[in-house]
């Protein structure tokens, strides 16, 4: 086996086992955002939820994917370890999406609940098994992140439009018969997952100790700095305790797999209905900050320091998603209703698929050259600081749902506006996320003190979960009163709610700005 001395001593810009963590994630967001971009139409359209209900439904949903990432990263750091925590999650998306292909109609909140659980998972693991390819010092760490930030969308730009436009019949219409249209989308996801778990299982022996079980005996290399090298002192006295194996695992590993199965009728209840979600919520937050607060007991107060700047950085980006996240709920059925199908006069797109995998090709185009203008403003000394990006996404956020309300100043007499300012307003959302999601990730694993990294992974998940949720608050409140909105009402209802999150953004975005000396200071010597 690799040591991680080894892995983490590589040549070039990239380790070799990044690239095979960047196709795993990058088919396994394919099929995430597959399915993220189908939900929102598929409940109105297909079983005929009304739009208010079904942007509750959306933001519910998507809270519980992002809520058990934090879940699940406090199991992969306790008991499962990372490898093992991304192949269980695997599985479950796998049987998810399965069971949406059977018959998406009737096993919906039981396909989707499966979903929820997997991704839970595997989502936050993959993630910190990046980070550990690197030692803290590494200057190319970011550098790592920013490719694969760029498999995820690229999974995102192809699930994204591919799934939506196959159940719509927009796309191979005349290969797939009406009435299997959602099954065949569905059933895509699947497929693709299964590419990525094979892609994972095939290449998980390069990766050496990185996200071994911590109650599981390893080679690690005390000398190394990393996720995994803190690990080992935990495994080494938690292994003493773990007992015997049965087929493979540790009791307390089936314990987990047991009470993840268990928990799918509770899940698909809680999803089902929103009440639940919102108690959900209400003690999710509280808990995951308690939580913390006693780990960060347990640590050095300059530690302390990081994990509070930490701590800011998620509370700020609840706002963020909470508007950025409209993509999967409002504006899915504002680009359903009130969008043509012509980009740039003549070609034909279906809008649904624009809105679900516009902002994905405008990060893989410019992802690289707003790397290369922060290379070269740094040369320059005049980067911007981790703190000044976040508020620049915000800005940028904010003129982006400015440009969204703009849409209507371009439509015809029958409230159909026009595709190319609506794609033009999902260019300026990408400039606002790459200041800001790259960012994010991998400045929790230089905050975070190794021990907590998975936790601290998982709780900027959890600052998605409650994006999410308000997402859909959002977008349940802008919905046309009237129960026979005309597309005009519609158009004028969901532009005038974008204004309003424009404001919200740049408010944030001001806010975090002016918080910037503060912010500096606690990070300490991390930039």
């Amino acid at each position: 086996m690799q040591s991680l001395t080894s892995i983490q001593s590589f040549e070039g810009k990239y380790p070799r086992q990044l690239w095979y963590l960047f196709f795993s994630e990058m088919w396994e967001r394919f099929s995430f955002y597959g399915i993220r971009g189908m939900l929102t139409y598929f409940m109105v359209n297909q079983l005929f939820m009304d739009e208010k209900a079904a942007n509750l439904q959306y933001g519910a949903t998507q809270a519980f994917v992002y809520a058990f990432t934090f879940i699940g990263g406090l199991f992969a750091d306790r008991i499962l370890g990372f490898q093992k925590s991304l192949f269980w999650g695997g599985l479950l998306m796998i049987c998810g999406s399965l069971i949406l292909a059977a018959d998406p109609k009737s096993y919906f909140f039981l396909g989707i609940s499966f979903n929820v659980i997997g991704t839970g998972f595997f989502k936050p693991n993959i993630s910190t098994m990046v980070g550990a390819l690197y030692r803290q010092d590494d200057a190319r760490r970011d550098a790592g992140f920013s490719l694969f930030y760029s498999g995820i969308n690229m999974g995102a730009l192809f699930g994204g439009y591919a799934c939506i436009a196959i159940g719509k019949g927009s796309l191979f219409s005349s290969w797939v018969p009406e009435v299997l249209r959602w099954n065949v989308a569905f059933g895509l996801v699947a497929v693709v997952m299964s590419i990525s778990l094979l892609t994972f299982v095939f290449t998980r022996r390069s990766m050496g100790p990185i996200g071994a079980s911590p109650l599981t005996p390893a080679n690690y290399d005390s000398s190394a700095s990393g996720s995994v090298s803190d690990s080992s002192s935990h495994s080494s006295s938690g292994s003493q305790d773990a007992g015997r194996r049965v087929a493979g695992f540790l009791w307390q590993e089936w314990a987990v797999f047991a009470g993840a199965l268990l928990s799918v009728p509770v899940i698909m209840k809680m999803v089902a209905n929103t009440v639940y979600t919102d108690y959900f919520m209400y003690a999710i937050g509280p808990f995951s900050l308690l939580y913390l607060a006693y780990e960060m007991s347990r640590h050095s107060a300059a530690e302390v320091r990081k994990l509070v700047a930490a701590l800011m950085f998620i509370l700020f980006s609840v706002i963020f998603w909470a508007i950025f996240e409209q993509a999967g709920g409002s504006l899915s059925l504002f680009a359903a209703n009130n969008l043509n199908d012509r980009l740039l006069g003549s070609v034909i797109l279906d809008p649904n698929g624009v809105n679900n995998a516009a902002n994905s090709l405008f990060v893989i185009l410019f992802a690289p050259l707003l790397g290369l203008l922060w290379v070269a403003m740094s040369r320059k000394k005049l980067e911007p600081n981790t703190v000044v990006k976040f508020g620049l996404g915000f800005i940028f956020l904010g003129l982006a749902f400015y440009t969204f309300y703009a849409t209507r100043f371009f439509a015809t007499a029958e409230g159909i506006a026009s595709l190319d300012v609506f794609t033009v307003a999902y260019f300026v959302v990408t400039l606002g996320e790459l200041c800001l999601s790259p960012i994010g990730l991998s400045i929790m694993t230089k905050l975070s003190p190794t021990r907590l990294q998975g936790l601290m992974m998982g709780m900027w998940f959890l600052a998605s979960a409650y994006g999410q949720y308000v997402a859909g608050l959002f977008g349940a409140s802008i919905v046309a009163e009237q129960s026979n909105a005309t597309a005009l009402d519609k158009l004028n209802a969901y532009t005038e709610g974008y204004r309003l999150f424009g404001g919200y953004a740049v408010i944030a975005g001001v806010a975090l700005l002016l918080l910037s000396p503060m912010m500096r200071k606690l990070m300490g010597n991390v930039r």
